[in-house]
């Protein structure tokens, strides 16, 4: 796991206390003593934790896990209240929806997610597309599941103004849970977020296409960054001179449910890439699995297609994505480069408002799942074949993308 090397104004007091629930209304006590097995199926326990210590031999190495949209709807906030309610608990616990993917998350070195939505007050109120407030108990949950850093920039940032912004932030700080993009303070806005991986310092840069037309506060221009190119270029080579030895973007662009990458994506792109400030590229937004691809020997992940999310919509894809996985090795002369690539397919379960148990899923670990229904399955099945075929759009195979589980 990746430890913060800048200040995030982190409010250690809930990190340390024994219940998260007196951090934010509705979250659940969770243990963060005990170590389980290296895996767990589907249905693990959410009092587990996933131990990820290890002996490696060789040159310095890390990996780093990025997962796609954190984008909550209804029938998430009801199977958190469900789930909670089964284990004789108020409120909402998240965790049970996360536990499928926690074994990948919490194994890597450095995992990343994308919180698109800013958070409710605490109680509430909540509401969902098109102006979001979401139930704050998924940050302790995020925690929980192994997330090291969350991106924050897109186009719901700013749904609730800046008072919202800032309470987000403030409740990540507040669960440990260091964050890139947007920005409550001028200071926060300009210091680059420097994570150390496995004794590797990593720097992690997001910016958004836009705010849906929602203007950036006149008294806090800097509070949500917009895609440039020059000013991403300027944040990578500062973190280099704070001392990043690997920089790392994440834009919220593309498309909505479009698997091909827009010109304006592949522009940036290639624009980036020929920055030897910046290691890798990878995006969110679009809510469907986009290709891989390496740019002048950069790899771009365009799209991470939806982590949880519920858009029920007729568009094919919105229930399924993908956590991308790289790993970092350090080359003769100290320059870190990729050497492994991997995608992990995962799939969001159905929303049944009688009984409401949406899951994330590894699919191919899930497809060996006994518990798990044959038409589910078929369905999980009918996305893999699809997100193969989308992650390879433009022949990531032939640059070394592998399949992970």
């Amino acid at each position: 796991m990746a430890s913060v090397m800048r200040g995030v104004s982190a409010t250690v007091g809930c990190v340390l206390a024994a219940s998260l629930a007196a951090c934010d209304s509705g979250s659940a006590t969770v243990d963060h003593a005990t170590p389980p097995p290296a895996t767990q199926p589907s249905n693990a326990n959410p009092s587990d934790r996933v131990s990820t210590s290890a002996v490696r031999p060789g040159p310095p190495t890390f990996t780093v896990v990025m997962s796609g949209d954190v984008l909550l709807h209804e029938g998430l906030w009801a199977t958190a209240r469900n789930d909670a309610r089964r284990e004789g608990r108020r409120g909402m616990d998240f965790r049970r929806i996360l536990a499928g993917m926690r074994p990948d998350i919490a194994g890597a070195d450095l995992a990343i997610c994308h919180l698109e939505t800013p958070l409710a007050p605490k109680g509430g109120p909540y509401s969902g597309y098109p102006v979001f407030a979401v139930p704050p108990a998924i940050v302790p949950a995020l925690a929980w599941a192994g997330y090291d850093a969350c991106t924050t920039a897109s186009n719901h940032t700013l749904d609730q103004g800046f008072e919202g912004l800032r309470r987000t932030l403030r409740l990540l700080d507040a669960h440990g849970l260091a964050h890139a993009g947007s920005a409550s303070t001028k200071a926060d806005a300009k210091q680059p977020l420097l994570l150390d991986a496995n004794g590797v310092r990593v720097a992690l840069i997001s910016e958004t296409y836009g705010t849906n037309g929602i203007p950036i506060p006149s008294a806090q221009p800097w509070s949500v960054p917009i895609i440039d190119v020059q000013t991403i270029e300027h944040r990578a080579q500062l973190a280099r001179q704070e001392g990043a030895q690997v920089v790392i973007v994440a834009l919220h662009w593309g498309d909505e449910y479009v698997h091909q990458p827009s010109a304006y994506q592949t522009d940036i792109a290639r624009q980036l890439a020929q920055d030897d400030d910046i290691d890798l590229i990878y995006g969110h937004h679009a809510h469907v699995v986009q290709p891989f691809d390496r740019i002048h020997g950069t790899w771009v992940a365009y799209g991470l297609g939806n982590a949880v999310a519920q858009q029920e919509t007729d568009m094919i894809g919105v229930w399924e994505g993908i956590t991308a996985r790289f790993t970092f090795t350090e080359r003769p002369g100290g320059r870190f480069a990729v050497t492994r690539t991997a995608f992990i397919p995962t799939f969001i379960s159905s929303y049944h408002p009688a009984n409401p148990r949406m899951r994330w899923l590894n699919i191919p670990e899930s497809l060996e799942d006994n518990s798990i229904s044959d038409d589910e399955k078929q369905q999980m099945r009918a996305a893999l074949t699809r997100i193969k075929a989308d992650v390879n759009m433009l022949h990531a195979r032939s640059f070394g993308l592998m399949m992970g589980r």
